[in-house]
């Protein structure tokens, strides 16, 4: 098959991102003698610095990550927590019937940095100003000003000249929009981190106490008091059209850090699938394999008309469970092992057919209360606003936000693979004199007590965001991710599937005509689901798509290279017994690259 670029191969370290700068950082580290995790958090760092309408340092971020020398594989949290003040009795006060995608209402604890914290302290090497001084020097020195980026800032613009003043400030350098042709710098970001640097340098010699004192700093030092100082004060314009306060307070930020967590996993042929928990969305990604293994998939053109018809009615099933039982509820524990079940899912798949399904159907599993659906705003499809959240490509705003995503593996083994985002230059004003605005992640929960994924104080939203990892003989050999919200549990699939079972490698899975469906709720304001609706990249063969249409869906052709933007990488064992790396990344957008050696 044709592919845009190589796929990569070498022996001593790989890297794959959404940005080739944050690419390079990577790889730069690595070269220095810093193993993949260390990697993985300067990458991370400068990703805020490079795409930040797509991510921020008041953003999220879970994690995957395997540990060669301790032989473990986890889940590091970064999600952040809703505000203990944030109640559905607090909406309905201000005559609220959801959280609003903009502003100060739907704020969380900002979770990214105390997990790239968390995994450097206990699984990198290097120090702290060593991972922190690449996205340093680019805040200060300028980055070049991707056209998805300027096109943000100027949608934005009359909203930051009239209403967040401080967004204003960091955003419109000389009062106007940057161009593609210019360096955009963020030099109140530059001084937050030096400052935070130099705390924790007066705090400790060793490298584990600075990195605890830098944690300190943001979450109880300078950076949790301008946070907190902001929003008890300001009054925003959100995305209801009116001007709300926060709920979120220094409080709340003391009271939250990153937990790890075993992760949630699944046989399937010689791989074991790791994902996060329920809190997201991740394991709707292994409920689609256990209902697939009853289907034979590599028996099916990976670009034919079964194979898209099989995976979209999979999908749907799938995620009508998510919509049933998914969430972060107290005391209430989300039935996994019965979704996973092989009985659960042999009787799950014998619902699909020949035909299109428009129904929203979960199933019921013993033990757990009876599936309870969301009550969807009646807005037309074609007349569906986006709201500021991970988009679907191909058919979003200007102003909708995304994700970033990056994957390391070294030479040792060690393995990672992040999804990073929230804290969307234009999602919500920019915290004064920080240099970063806060995570709207918030507007994820419902406002319905009886759904699993309903508001309550200190909480995790139920994020889209998804990394996965596959072990085979408990050893990692593949991590892989995308942006894209509730699209991301689809591409990330459909990727992996023509992995295991057509042969294709690491690039030419990447480059494989991308298709999803909309058919359940969206995750993001206004919630709006398109049943039966099915997105396909232009470069499906017409009869495909006509098969398609015949069995009842509704198609949507999108432009050729619009679905996704996926990266990867990889550790396999050669014939020989020579442990190869591999990576590759995605053309779609011509931002993210791999590189390695």
């Amino acid at each position: 098959m044709f592919t845009t670029r190589p796929e990569l191969r070498g022996t001593f370290g790989m890297v794959a991102s959404t940005h080739w700068i944050a690419t390079a950082v990577a790889m730069g580290v690595l070269e220095r003698g810093g193993n993949a995790f260390d990697a993985a958090v300067a990458a991370g760092f400068t990703l805020q610095v490079v795409e930040p309408h797509l991510n921020g340092p008041g953003g999220e971020c879970p994690i995957l990550l395997h540990d060669a020398g301790r032989r473990q594989t986890l889940v590091l949290c970064g999600q952040g927590v809703s505000p203990a003040a944030a109640t559905i009795g607090r909406f309905a006060e201000l005559g609220l019937s959801h959280v609003p995608g903009t502003g100060l209402l739907p704020a969380v604890v900002p979770g990214a940095f105390d997990a790239w914290m968390l995994l450097l302290r206990d699984h990198g090497s290097l120090r702290l100003a060593d991972v922190l001084e690449p996205a340093i020097r680019y805040a200060e020195t300028g980055v070049p000003v991707v056209p998805p980026l300027a096109r943000t800032i100027a949608s934005a613009a009359d909203l930051f000249r009239g209403e967040w003043r401080s967004s204003a400030d960091l955003w419109l350098p000389n009062g106007a929009p940057p161009d593609g042709r210019s360096l955009l710098t963020n030099t109140a970001l530059a001084e937050t981190y030096r400052r935070l640097l130099a705390e924790a340098g007066s705090a400790s010699w060793t490298r584990e106490g600075q990195i605890e004192a830098a944690r300190r700093v943001w979450y109880t030092g300078f950076v949790a008091e301008a946070i907190d100082r902001y929003c008890r004060t300001a009054e925003v314009m959100d995305s209801t059209g009116r001007r709300h306060p926060a709920l979120l307070t220094g409080d709340d930020l003391v009271a939250w850090h990153a937990t790890y967590e075993a992760p949630v996993s699944l046989d399937y042929g010689d791989y074991v699938v790791c994902k996060t928990g329920p809190w997201g969305q991740g394991p709707v990604f292994l409920q689609q394999l256990a209902l697939l293994k009853h289907f034979d998939i590599a028996g099916l053109d990976p670009v034919g008309a079964d194979f898209v018809h099989i995976v979209t009615e999979c999908a749907k099933l799938a995620f009508a469970d998510r919509e049933a039982y998914y969430g972060d509820p107290p005391g209430r524990e989300v039935p996994l092992p019965a979704l996973l079940a092989e009985d659960y899912n042999a009787a799950r798949a014998r619902l699909v057919n020949s035909r299109a399904s428009r129904e929203l159907r979960p199933g019921t599993v013993a033990g757990a209360a009876p599936p309870r659906l969301p009550t969807l705003p009646d807005v037309p499809v074609s007349s569906a606003p986006i709201g500021i959240g991970e988009p679907t490509m191909g058919r979003v705003s200007k102003r909708a936000g995304d994700t970033v995503h990056l994957d390391v593996v070294d030479r040792d083994g060690n393995m990672v693979s992040a999804t990073p985002s929230g804290g969307w230059l234009h999602s919500s004003p920019a915290i004064p004199g920080l240099g970063f605005c806060l995570s709207t992640r918030g507007q994820m929960f419902w406002l319905d007590p009886g759904h699993p994924a309903a508001l309550l104080p200190r909480r995790r939203p139920r994020t889209t965001l998804s990394p996965t990892m596959a072990l085979r003989d408990e050893k990692p050999v593949l991590a892989f991710g995308t942006p894209g919200g509730d699209q991301q549990d689809q591409w990330s699939l459909t990727y992996f599937l023509r992995l295991a079972h057509h042969g294709m490698d690491l690039q030419a899975a990447i480059d494989a005509p991308a298709f999803h469906t909309a058919h359940f709720p969206s995750s993001f304001d206004p919630r709006v689901a398109e049943p039966g609706r099915i997105y396909l990249e232009g470069r499906f063969r017409p009869e495909v798509i006509d098969d398609l249409r015949r069995r009842g869906h509704d198609v949507v052709v999108v432009d050729d290279w619009s679905l996704g933007r996926l990266s990867a990488v990889a550790r396999r064992q050669a014939d020989d017994g020579a442990i190869i790396l591999e990576a590759a990344a995605n053309p779609r957008g011509m931002q993210g690259y791999a590189a390695g050696r």
